[in-house]
């Protein structure tokens, strides 16, 4: 019986034309029958050999049901010479017969070559139609167009405008997200109790499924998008096209591209940038402020810090004489701890009172501890200082490039050592530009942060002047101080309280 393969892929269609309709009535046109049983791989990429229709024509062909097979072009049957190869001599052997309606090949030498000659040709185009479609992505991504549908929850995709439209109703789901997580509550603890809380309350997600899992939470936390920064070609892909058809030891992995290659473009914020980084220094402190569980419960876990050695300080209980007593202590029993410690204890009751007082005449007082220290003015100064400093710093840029081109064409009017003089005294100036600039932005950012502070106490201010004292829970004290307090060091004979 006489078998018919066609393929097509969505970009080869649109390139060529050969459309499955056409490559069967051809191949009907070659077989001068209609008698003929049809393998279809519509949609399916030419550079595998594991695609359904050909899979089966190989096995059909192998049990003798098939003894001629006709195809349009050696490229419908594989983009890869490697795999026309095996196709063509797996169909030999088995005594059936391989047809092309491009063209006869004759099993001679020269015809051999021939063959080969037009699949390397075919993996070849197929190269370069992959490396013109990189390029086209990268260069509309420069151009400041989303690429496709990205699914980012909290955004629609215009495909118009190719662009992130915000979905008000995701949107308010994110902003939801970081307020629980960012501010004192009583309805959730950490990402898991947020991923509990939505899925409780029948959120859907954006592929709209009813569970909502913690590593989900985490993404959207993390996820610069909401701040007005995605990037595209982050992600290197290639390869995982045929992945569905390898063992799970055998499949290509998405790789994360250098920093340098990502293209970042703006949408539409749906967080405040303060609120976002606010929460990544929650995140990067959250598994050593939440890990683990004890059976004795410790106001300060995971916030204490010996001022001395530097190693952090966990819960531990003692006897003394006969009675157990709760101590915070840098000792590091572990095998190839780097630093065993000073030994430093200090009795949990002494240092949490100590820090829990402090924390409740902020909350009493808040505009005391979170007042900024810096004016309007003077960050309105920063902003030009450092504007006046980039222009400078770009001028003595440009100065050593000058004098690296006269150095590199060997100028007579001017000595070498001369030049190398020069070229020092330039390089020391970049480094003390630049050292300014990052001074300043730090400034900058101090500023920021310490107005954010203000913001974060008054709102657990808010929380905390809602309850009365003794109705407040050890929980709650827990999650009141971690949203104030960033790390507490203990030294010899005081302690100093760091607020974010």
């Amino acid at each position: 019986m006489i078998g018919i393969y066609a393929r097509v892929s969505t970009e080869e269609q649109a390139k060529s034309g050969f459309s499955i309709d056409f490559q069967i009535r051809e191949g009907k046109k070659k077989a001068g029958t209609d008698e003929v049983k049809l393998y279809i791989d519509d949609g399916h990429s030419g550079e595998f050999l594991e695609r359904p229709a050909l899979t089966q024509l190989r096995s059909d062909v192998k049990g003798g049901l098939i003894t001629k097979i006709i195809c349009l072009d050696p490229d419908r049957l594989a983009r890869k010479l490697m795999n026309q190869l095996i196709v063509t001599d797996e169909f030999e052997k088995r005594g059936a017969e391989l047809v092309f309606v491009s063209g006869e090949y004759a099993k001679t030498p020269e015809g051999n070559l021939f063959y080969s000659m037009r699949g390397a040709i075919a993996e070849f185009e197929k190269a370069k139609i992959n490396e013109r479609m990189s390029r086209g992505r990268r260069e509309k991504a420069r151009q400041g167009r989303v690429l496709r549908d990205f699914q980012v929850y909290g955004y629609s995709f215009d495909k118009e405008a190719e662009q992130f439209v915000i979905k008000e109703e995701e949107a308010a789901i994110v902003k939801l997200i970081f307020d629980l997580f960012t501010q004192p509550n009583d309805i959730v603890r950490g990402i898991n109790g947020i991923a509990k809380y939505l899925t409780d309350k029948g959120i859907p997600t954006k592929r709209g499924a009813g569970v909502w899992h913690r590593q989900v939470v985490r993404q959207i936390i993390m996820n610069r998008a909401y701040i007005g920064e995605f990037y595209q070609n982050r992600w290197n892909t290639e390869g995982m096209l045929g992945n569905k058809h390898k063992s799970p030891d055998e499949r290509v992995k998405m790789k994360e591209r250098p920093k340098e290659e990502w293209i970042r473009i703006t949408c539409p914020p749906i967080i405040d940038e303060i609120k976002f980084e606010h929460a990544q220094r929650l995140i990067g402190e959250s598994r050593r402020r939440w890990s683990g569980t004890s059976m004795n419960k410790y106001l300060l876990s995971g916030l204490l810090r010996c001022g001395d050695c530097g190693n952090t300080m966990t819960g531990r209980k003692t006897k003394n004489w006969g009675r157990d007593i709760l101590m915070y202590s840098d000792e590091k029993n572990t095998a190839g701890a780097k630093n065993s410690g000073c030994r430093r204890r200090i009795k949990c009751e002494e240092v949490d009172a100590e820090v829990w007082e402090t924390v409740r005449a902020w909350l009493d007082n808040p505009d005391e501890i979170a007042a900024a220290t810096e004016t309007k003015e003077s960050v309105a100064f920063e902003l030009l200082e450092i504007e006046r400093i980039e222009k400078e710093l770009e001028k003595t840029k440009n100065g050593r490039k000058r004098l690296l081109k006269l150095f590199a064409e060997g100028e007579e009017d001017i000595g070498e050592e001369e030049i190398r003089q020069q070229l020092r005294e330039l390089k020391e100036k970049e480094e003390r530009l630049t050292n300014q600039i990052n001074e300043l932005r730090n400034q900058r950012q101090m500023f920021a942060e310490n107005s954010y502070s203000k913001n974060l106490i008054k709102e657990a201010a808010e929380y905390y002047l809602s309850k009365a004292p003794d109705e407040l829970t050890l929980e709650d004290k827990q999650n009141l101080i971690r949203h104030v307090v960033k790390e507490v060091r203990v030294f010899e004979d005081h302690i100093e309280i760091f607020t974010f």
